[in-house]
């Protein structure tokens, strides 16, 4: 559910672009453009319309196609407006009509007079529907905010975590510098997209991609670097936490097993880096990504490595390397 009401007129003035893109405008029933949005759901009105409204789904857009528009026409021709005064009777958010087709007179009157918003777009309603799909589990999405970096690394998106000073934002400015792209930097906005895809941006794009390093200040990546070194959003594909070295902690020198952090119901891989004077970061974050990468397509280092030790043990080839080196004392 979003964190505050999302209403018609919100929907109205989204600022979409590209294949989000809904062209909307309102045509009839303005006084009700507050109305809230409280489900990511559509409906298609046809069974109402012809009068069974049993388990109707009043509290969803409803969206007409070609097939309700001519429905409504044949209303219109028998002079039959019952089934629609029962649809307007109910609390429905808005009607959305494709093909920029209008409803009926008698339709549109009795929209204002329940003040339910009628919109119209150019699009086909399998377009609509897709589009406000896609558009509302963005919206409603789960969420949650986390102090961290996000950064693009080899297309992977690498969420930086550690205590502050660590030097999270430091090792996020050279992976922009050595070419990658900066997330949101301080305060990411976490959101669950679709049951299981963790999306990160900035919880405030107006500053998302400013940055703060110590004794320098506040600095502007896109400004610095150009418009290649920023995205506004990326999904969250791996946890780096960056840690101080602590001499009696035993860390992962294999690879072997993978470790995970549940965001949001979201499980992702997560690796521990200690951090201490000597270790080039970046380097280390890049080779991880691309290790990521190849664990995506089916490859993992670590087993494979074990796979060739015991293919050694087998062949004895390491008892003859160890009797040789006992000859040797």
């Amino acid at each position: 559910m979003a964190d505050k009401k999302f209403t018609v007129l919100d929907l109205l003035e989204l600022e979409l672009s590209g294949h989000d893109t809904l062209n909307l405008k309102c045509i009839a029933g303005r006084r009700g453009l507050p109305r809230a949005i409280t489900l990511p759901e559509i409906n298609r009105p046809g069974l109402a319309l012809s009068g069974f409204f049993q388990n109707f789904q009043s509290n969803r857009v409803q969206l007409f196609g070609r097939g309700e528009t001519a429905y409504l026409e044949k209303l219109h021709q028998e002079s039959n407006t019952e089934s629609i005064k029962e649809f307007f009777s109910s609390q429905i958010p808005c009607c959305i009509f494709a093909y920029n087709t209008e409803p009926t007179k008698e339709f549109l009157t009795l929209a204002e007079e329940s003040c339910c918003p009628i919109l119209i777009t150019d699009l086909s309603s399998s377009e609509v529907s897709n589009r406000l799909v896609r558009i509302f589990s963005n919206i409603f999405a789960p969420k949650k905010t986390m102090h961290g970096v996000l950064v693009e690394v080899y297309g992977i998106g690498i969420f930086l975590t550690g205590h502050s000073g660590v030097g999270k934002s430091e090792t996020a400015l050279e992976l922009v510098e050595r070419g990658h792209r900066l997330v949101a930097d301080d305060i990411v906005e976490m959101r669950c997209v679709n049951g299981n895809i963790l999306m990160g941006r900035g919880s405030n794009t107006l500053i998302s991609h400013h940055m703060e390093i110590r004794g320098i200040g506040i600095i502007n990546i896109s400004q610095l670097y150009g418009v290649g070194s920023i995205r506004e959003q990326k999904e969250v594909q791996l946890i780096v936490q960056l840690e101080e070295w602590d001499a009696n902690k035993a860390y992962d020198r294999l690879g072997s097993e993978r470790n995970y952090r549940e965001i949001l119901g979201v499980k992702i891989n997560e690796l521990v880096i200690p951090v201490r004077p000597g270790r080039n970061l970046p380097i280390i974050i890049e080779a991880a990504a691309m290790n990521e990468r190849l664990k995506n397509m089916g490859y993992n280092s670590a087993k494979d490595f074990n796979q060739n030790v015991l293919k050694w043990i087998e062949t004895g080839e390491a008892k003859r390397a160890f009797d040789n080196s006992q000859d040797k004392y």
